[in-house]
């Protein structure tokens, strides 16, 4: 449980690092992330290195007692680099050229830029890999921003058509697979294969998705680069990357899998307009954040990082790139950073120690104003701080779940390519309101990406299993789930489509049907206005599926469309259920699965680990923690709080040791 903040010593001048350091101390800070964009001053010109300045900003650092995380600089490459290396520069879907001016303006697939990025960061690595202030590294920053993800450029297309030549054997086998016979988009040649973009209407389903695997790959590739690099020449070091909230651009599992720890960064306000949320909503956490937002992806990157999950940027007050940047309610910096550790995180570190004065993130709030003064923030890190200090001996325990949500990045990807027309089917969303309902019936949640599910024993200590956006049809993973106990729980679209963005021939939900006899034979995407309701008064929106099954259907539909479909432990809604109706549904399915579920409320939250528990309350009125929730969290009143009481404004938090 440990506090850090980000901190740019190339921005503010040197006589003045010493005083900041000894000032984050002071704050209860221990940890510092630099580096990450200083690309332009560490290497002023080509092969000239000026380490020595970064190398003293350290030692200040160590100096007053922090460890330090260094980041790779590749997210900005300088001027100089650019004008050397033009193509290194990524192409949008326009065919426009991303050029140099702010940031991450660079194509993972340019090797020129690859060989650029091994260069500078052996450097680094050579140079402060065992200085004993370096305890991490970071690996470039927040990969995909800015829609950066996938490039259009030339370099781009010819590792397109070099990884087709490897995935497939040969041009007639990835004919057959994409299924181009239809309207005569068959290949003689790899190398005739262009780019997913610019077609006169709709490009190939299976072109599409081929092609955001393969720069999924390509950020995972550029990341190993990184990593190996810093393996060899500074052991022992944790290597982290700061992924993003709301993002499914790349598969995070997949880079995961080459880091110690997932991190993220976490700007609760500035998602609230990005996260699917209506206007009411919107209106309502407009200064605390959705109260499922932040949990959400705690627990998502605990998952990619195997467990070990860091929160590398946190929201100190307005930020400056959402539509509208509110500040937030007096308590919720410290509540975020109280919830992040509830959720596992080994570290919250907020963004940034001082307020920029100038350029692009001016407006940007951050724990000190620009002339170093203390802003909010400051005054309620401190207090967590010191919170923090009564908890440290206290055991830091694995998740309590009991039930987990298999997450796939792909079949996102895949629900996205071909929905007809289902504008206002998102399933990020929908898998966020899924875990938002749970999360408010008192539920802990565990994410597992389908390929752990399926290939090991991730599954068995669960009592339920849900799939949201398992759009891929997956042999191994229905044939685990079905050898496992537990209650199981599938969403429309499950095994929709097979892994070359077809409709697999036995129909949806393809290899799932081994543990569930029904067939989807139609689909319907529906306007936002408009909802269907089950005779059992069940509201259904923006997806319907009509199933053929030997199954009597739990409910039907005015027009004989049956809903929710069930075999013993086995239940497929075929359709998008709206919030109240999800947790009419799974309150239900929790009850039988033995969960226990208890219905907070809008804005009450509980989270436990281990023998911790933990009550956030997030709005929009105070809350009440009644008997009945204390003794289903094993409050005991002899043991008393840790930190709060029964009553909570908006803004406060509880913990206690459960019985």
């Amino acid at each position: 449980m440990k506090i850090g903040v980000c901190y740019y010593p190339e921005h503010w001048p040197e006589s003045r690092w010493q005083q900041d350091a000894q000032h984050m101390k002071s704050m209860g800070l221990s940890m510092v992330r630099i580096g990450e964009f200083a690309w332009s001053k560490l290497e002023p010109e080509s092969g000239n290195y000026q380490f020595d300045w970064l190398e003293r900003s350290i030692d200040t650092l160590q100096n007053a007692g922090l460890d330090v995380i260094l980041g790779t600089p590749t997210a900005t490459p300088p001027a100089w680099l650019i004008r050397q290396h033009p193509e290194m520069l990524a192409v949008d879907e326009h065919g426009r050229v991303r050029d140099f001016g702010s940031r991450r303006h660079y194509c993972f697939s340019s090797e020129p830029y690859r060989k650029e990025c091994k260069r500078i960061v052996e450097k680094l690595a050579e140079r402060f890999g065992n200085h004993p202030a370096v305890v991490a590294w970071q690996t470039d920053n927040e990969f995909g921003c800015h829609s950066t993800t996938i490039s259009y450029s030339n370099a781009a297309l010819t590792a397109f058509q070099t990884w087709c030549s490897r995935h497939y054997n040969g041009i007639e086998a990835l004919n057959h697979a994409w299924g181009n016979v239809f309207w005569s988009m068959e290949y003689s040649s790899f190398d005739q294969i262009g780019l997913p973009v610019g077609t006169v209407t709709e490009s190939n389903p299976a072109h599409r998705l081929a092609y955001w695997k393969f720069s999924s790959e390509q950020v995972k590739t550029f990341n190993r680069l990184q990593v190996d690099i810093l393996r060899t020449h500074s052991p022992n070091r944790d290597i982290v990357h700061n992924f993003m909230g709301n993002f499914v651009e790349f598969d995070h599992f997949d880079v995961a899998d080459d880091l110690d720890v997932a991190s993220w960064d976490n700007y609760p306000l500035g998602f609230l307009t990005r996260d699917g949320t209506n206007e009411a909503d919107q209106e309502t956490w407009l200064r605390t954040g959705h109260p499922d937002s932040s949990s959400f992806h705690h627990d998502l990157y605990r998952a990619c990082g195997k467990g070990r999950m860091w929160l590398m940027e946190q929201q100190p007050g307005p930020v400056n790139w959402a539509p509208y940047n509110p500040a937030p309610l007096p308590g919720m910096v410290r509540l975020w950073g109280w919830e992040a550790i509830a959720h596992g995180a080994e570290l919250v570190s907020y963004f940034r120690y001082r307020q920029a004065p100038s350029a692009q993130e001016q407006m940007h709030s951050a724990l000190c104003l620009p002339n170093g003064e203390e802003d909010d923030a400051a005054r309620e890190v401190k207090i967590l701080a010191k919170e923090i200090q009564q908890l440290i001996n206290t055991p830091h325990e694995s998740s309590s779940a009991d039930l987990a949500i298999v997450f796939d990045y792909t079949g996102d990807q895949a629900a996205r390519i071909q929905q007809p027309d289902g504008q206002h089917y998102d399933p990020l969303v929908f898998i966020q309101t899924i875990y938002s309902v749970v999360r408010q019936l008192g539920m802990q949640v565990d994410f597992i990406s389908s390929a752990a599910a399926a290939s090991g024993k991730q599954l068995d200590q669960y009592k339920l299993v849900m799939l949201a956006n398992n759009t891929l049809s997956d042999q191994a993973l229905a044939a685990k789930l079905a050898s496992i106990d537990a209650l199981i729980v599938m969403f429309p679209r499950t095994g929709s489509k097979t892994n070359e963005c077809a409709i697999p021939e036995p129909l949806p939900p393809g290899a799932f049907q081994s543990i569930l006899d029904i067939k989807v034979t139609r689909v319907e995407s529906l306007p936002a206005n408009i909802a269907m309701q089950t005779n059992k008064q069940n509201t259904i929106i923006n997806w319907r599926e009509r199933v053929e099954s030997s199954i009597v259907a739990n409910e039907t539909f005015d027009d004989g469309w049956g809903f929710h479909y069930q075999n013993n432990r086995v239940h497929y809604f075929n359709g998008c259920p709206n919030r109240d109706t999800l947790l009419t549904l799974l309150t239900q399915q929790l009850a039988n699965a033995e969960l226990d579920p208890i219905n907070l409320g809008r804005g009450l939250r509980l989270t436990q680990r281990g023998d911790l528990v933990w009550a956030f309350n997030y709005g929009p009125g105070d809350a009440e923690l009644s008997n009945h929730i204390l003794e289903r969290f094993g409050f005991q009143p002899s043991n008393g709080f840790l930190i709060g009481q029964e009553k909570l404004h908006i803004g406060d938090v509880a913990a206690w040791k459960s019985s």
